[in-house]
C-alpha cells in the first residue's frame, strides 16, 4: 500500500520543514511531495534538506499545483495538507481509515465542527465566508457537509485519477467537494483540531478576493451541474417582472380596451419571452448533463478497472 502525502507550497520556509517532519513522523514509509508554486523564500532549499520530493508547478494557483499533482503522482491513497503547519500531522490515520475500509473516496478534515477554527481563526470574516459557502452547497445538494474549504483532505486513486481539475486558484476545495457530491463518490467527515498560523508566518488567502472567486466558482458549477434549477430560477425572476410591469397594462386594457402603456407592454412581452428562453435553455441544458453524466459513470467503470480497483 502505497500513500502519497502532498503538500503544495507557496513561501513555506518557516513551517514546511516542520510539516515534513510530523507527517514522516505519523507515515515513515508514504512519499512526501512539495509542489513548488514559485516561492520566492527558501521553500524549496528547507523542503529538500527534510527529505521531501519536491517537484514545481510554475502555473500560479494551487488549484493549478492539484492538477498538477493529480496527474503525476501514482498510488494508493493521497493526503492533502497545506504547507502552513495548520492541520496536525497526528490526525492523518483517521482521515486514512475510511479509505482502507472502502467507505469514502474523499475524507474531509472537519476543523469547524468542534470550535477551533473559530477559536484560532483571527481574520475577520473567514469564519462568515465558511458559514456562507457551507449553507448554499448544503443547499443545492441537500447535504449535511460540516466544512466545505478545508485544506486537509484524503483521497483514494480512484477519485484522484477520475477529477476533472478546473479552477486554478484556492477555489480548488469548493470544486472538489461539489464534484464529489454531485458524482455521487462517497465522502466522510473527521472531525480535526486546527491551530492559526506561528508569528511571522502569512495567509496567502485574500478574504474578499478569494471569497469572490469561491462564489463564482460555485455559480459556474450550479449552472453547469444544475441548470435545469439554474436556468429555472432567472425564468421565474423574469417572469415576475413581466408580470409586474403588464400587470397595470392588462388592468387597463380590461376597463377601458385601450393600452396607452405601449412602452411597459413592449418590456413585458420582453421580460416574459425571456423567460420562456430561460427555461428551454434549462430544458436543453438538463438533458446535455443526463447524457453527460450517463457517459461519465461510464468512464467511472474504465477508470476503475485502469488503476485495478474491482467494480
Amino acid at each position: 500500500m502505497e500513500i502519497a502525502v502532498l503538500i503544495p507550497c507557496y513561501n513555506e520556509e518557516q513551517t514546511i520543514g516542520k510539516v515534513i517532519q510530523d507527517f514522516r513522523k505519523e507515515l515513515p514509509f508514504s512519499k512526501i511531495y512539495v509542489y513548488d508554486n514559485n516561492s520566492k523564500d527558501k521553500t524549496v532549499k528547507v523542503a529538500l534538506e527534510n527529505g521531501a520530493i519536491v517537484k514545481h508547478e510554475y502555473r500560479q494557483g494551487k488549484g493549478s499545483v492539484v492538477r498538477s499533482m493529480f496527474m503525476d503522482i501514482e498510488a494508493d491513497f493521497y493526503i492533502m495538507v497545506d504547507g502552513d503547519d495548520t492541520y496536525p500531522a497526528e490526525y492523518v490515520h483517521r482521515l486514512i481509515e475510511p479509505l482502507k475500509e472502502n467507505k469514502a473516496d474523499m475524507v474531509i478534515g472537519d476543523r469547524l465542527s468542534n470550535g477551533t477554527y473559530a477559536n484560532e481563526n483571527k481574520r475577520n470574516l473567514h469564519g462568515f465566508g465558511n458559514d456562507l459557502v457551507k449553507n448554499m452547497i448544503n443547499f443545492l445538494y441537500k447535504s449535511n457537509v460540516k466544512d466545505i474549504m478545508t485544506g486537509y483532505r484524503a483521497f483514494n486513486k480512484f477519485f484522484v485519477k477520475s477529477f476533472p481539475v478546473m479552477s486554478p486558484g484556492f477555489e480548488i476545495e469548493t470544486e472538489l467537494t461539489i464534484h464529489t457530491l454531485d458524482k455521487r463518490f462517497s465522502l466522510k467527515e473527521v472531525q480535526i483540531d486546527y491551530r492559526d498560523r506561528p508569528e511571522g508566518s502569512e495567509s496567502k488567502l485574500n478574504t474578499l478576493r478569494d471569497g469572490y472567486k469561491v462564489l463564482k466558482t460555485i455559480l459556474m458549477l450550479f449552472k453547469e451541474f444544475k441548470p435545469l434549477f439554474f436556468f429555472n430560477i432567472w425564468s421565474a425572476l423574469l417572469l415576475i417582472l413581466g408580470l409586474l410591469v403588464g400587470a397595470p397594462v392588462i388592468i387597463e386594457y380590461i376597463y377601458t380596451s385601450f393600452v396607452t402603456k405601449l412602452p411597459s407592454a413592449v418590456l413585458a412581452v420582453g421580460f416574459v419571452l425571456l423567460s420562456i428562453i430561460s427555461f428551454t435553455c434549462g430544458l436543453i441544458l438538463d438533458t446535455v448533463v443526463a447524457n453527460y453524466r450517463k457517459q461519465y459513470e461510464l468512464e467511472l467503470h474504465r477508470i476503475k478497472q485502469e488503476v485495478g480497483i474491482k467494480v
